[in-house]
């Protein structure tokens, strides 16, 4: 498959800048759409790389549709990616799908059925898919549960590793590693340092690291571990100052981003 325009905008972005900041709107646990629009055009004014839109309950149909359409409206150079749920997390107005495969799930579902009953559509709706691996640590949250995921025990870097290696030669050109929303519920953080560094030697396709990251310090040691793109969500839902909040993650970015180059 080709690489398309927003994988390529990918893939140059992080060639000039050395890290990327992903900011990931789930319409479903914002008050209203208009605060989920809102949310995603302020994060792109702050100067985020990419927006994501989905989320692993009802991030679906009119909902997607008009949350998609109304940052369209406002954001023109910021590509809007799905960060699908399942295989009706799917709009004709977003530019790309993470088109992924779950590479730790118990059922195979997650792993190609998904991906071969939402393909036609993807294709039908000139949507460009990106081939992500998608690896789910513990604690996992909503899309362990979801995804009946064999989750990565935080101890056992070399599991993770191993799997994006396959990943990889399975041919994803992506490899994103979660520890699920909000895995300070259980007492936890953001995915172990230790994690990120092994799947970061063990591939050479961009790095996406996702899950619990609440502050830039934890975002910094992110990208210091090895992640090549951060991607963060639920802090946009508590703060109170969107476009603030993630300007602080973007200079973070920039920084970290500079001493990759």
């Amino acid at each position: 498959m080709k690489i398309g325009k927003t994988e390529n905008y990918i893939n140059q972005r992080l060639g000039e800048s050395g890290a990327l900041l992903f900011m990931l709107i789930d319409p479903v646990d914002y008050k209203s759409t208009d605060a989920a629009i809102q949310a995603g055009v302020k994060s792109a004014q702050a100067g985020a790389d990419v927006l994501l839109i989905g989320g692993s309950i009802g991030a679906q149909g009119e909902l997607l549709d008009e949350v998609s359409v109304g940052i369209k409206d406002h954001i023109k150079d910021v590509p809007i990616v799905l960060f699908p749920g399942n295989i009706a997390t799917i709009t004709r107005h977003a530019d790309a799908v993470y088109f992924m495969s779950l590479l730790n799930a118990r059922n195979p579902y997650w792993i190609t059925q998904a991906q071969m009953l939402a393909a036609p559509l993807i294709r039908h709706m000139k949507i460009e898919p990106l081939p992500v691996g998608y690896i789910v640590v513990e604690p996992g949250g909503t899309v362990g549960w979801v995804g009946d995921v064999n989750l990565v025990p935080r101890a056992k870097p070399k599991i993770a590793g191993a799997l994006a290696n396959a990943g990889e030669f399975l041919g994803n050109r992506f490899i994103v590693t979660d520890a699920g929303s909000n895995p300070q519920l259980q007492n936890l953080g953001p995915i172990p340092s230790a994690i990120i560094s092994e799947v970061k030697k063990s591939i050479t396709v961009p790095y996406i690291v996702g899950g619990g990251i609440k502050t830039s310090e934890q975002q910094r040691e992110i990208y210091r571990a090895g992640a090549d793109i951060v991607q963060i969500g639920a802090i946009l839902e508590e703060t109170r100052d969107t476009k603030k909040t993630v300007e602080q993650f973007v200079k973070v970015a920039r920084e970290e981003g500079k001493k990759k180059l």
